[in-house]
């Protein structure tokens, strides 16, 4: 199968070729696209080189699947091409998560939806994977009324200048600044642009895109997200009220049997789930599982996952999977 990964020089498109070669992902062709600059520089994947091109060329290599990590304004110029070429698009940016005519896919939950129509799907927000992978099943058993998350997301989720400004603080070496202050010893409490409402992109994709993977506009969600210097790795902080109480050793049961969650939940050896437990690690980590006791049937969990993996590059990877099983593609 021919596949073009667009953004192959990014972080995230770094990590999709890793991911493809990890799960043997059925590669015949890799056609990694980037931007004008990095054209004709060469990609190493799985013991053979490939020239990196534009993205007509691209097009006109004719892949079966393109996994998109390269921005919204390139997303949203040409993943319509792409897909009027027949070519299914997994897109990895924020320009289709809303169109209603758009699939928004976690394949632990929704990947069923998908059809061999569907040929633009949009993979949601790196700190919503991780929360709905984790909520789902809970939302299943004793639906989820109100969310309150808070996130503590690693500087991976801005990009290489953000890992580089960590680094260089770090170090003690003044360079390029990929936010406002340091990050190296704090805590920036704004995560994207803020919009009107007061709320930070970011704090809305969550609110927005947690309805529509659940498929129920009725959840209530209110989120903060916060930069922290880790260097990979999200965490957050979730309350969860339910319609219906619940018995925490069922829940640890539920969570413990949902696919691609793993619970790391026992306070008397201190056990819980850490960024640095999930690097290069494909799960979605649950812990601080506990009863919020100020209010009824409602919970409080710790969840933890690396955002350049689940959080996207595998998560997208795992749409092609399932596109592939069901001969979607």
């Amino acid at each position: 199968m021919k596949v073009a990964v667009v953004g192959a020089t990014g972080l995230v498109g770094t990590k999709m070729l890793e991911v493809l070669s990890e799960r043997n992902f059925p590669v015949t062709e890799l056609i990694p696209v980037a931007s004008e600059k990095s054209i004709g520089k060469e990609i190493a994947f799985k013991g053979k080189h490939y020239k990196v091109v534009g993205m007509q060329t691209a097009i006109d290599m004719k892949p079966a699947v393109a996994l998109f990590s390269a921005g919204g304004g390139t997303s949203t110029q040409w993943a319509p091409a792409f897909a009027a070429a027949g070519i299914t698009v997994i897109d990895n940016s924020s320009a289709w998560r809303m169109d209603p005519t758009k699939k928004l896919v976690v394949p632990e939950i929704n990947a069923n939806e998908l059809t061999a129509n569907d040929k633009i799907i949009a993979n949601p927000n790196c700190s919503t994977i991780q929360m709905v992978v984790a909520l789902a099943p809970l939302h299943k058993r004793y639906g989820a009324k109100r969310i309150v998350v808070s996130t503590y997301q690693s500087v991976t989720g801005t990009g290489v200048k953000a890992v580089n400004q960590l680094m260089n603080e770090r170090n003690g070496v003044s360079g390029e600044m990929a936010y406002k202050y340091p990050i190296d010893l704090n805590v920036i409490p704004q995560i994207d642009v803020f919009l009107d409402n007061g709320y930070t992109k970011e704090e809305m994709k969550m609110v927005n895109e947690t309805k529509k993977i659940m498929g129920d506009d009725s959840i209530r969600v209110t989120s903060t997200t916060v930069r922290i210097p880790v260097m990979g790795g999200h965490s957050e902080s979730v309350n969860i009220e339910f319609e219906q109480d619940f018995d925490l050793a069922e829940v640890r049961s539920i969570l413990s049997s949902a696919p691609g969650v793993v619970v790391v939940d026992d306070p008397s050896t201190q056990q819980y789930p850490m960024p640095k437990d999930a690097h290069e690690r494909d799960e979605v980590f649950v812990g601080r599982i506990r009863r919020d006791e100020t209010q009824p049937n409602t919970l409080n969990m710790w969840i933890v996952s690396d955002n350049l993996r689940k959080g996207a590059a595998t998560n997208a990877v795992q749409i092609a999977e399932y596109l592939v099983a069901n001969h979607l593609l």
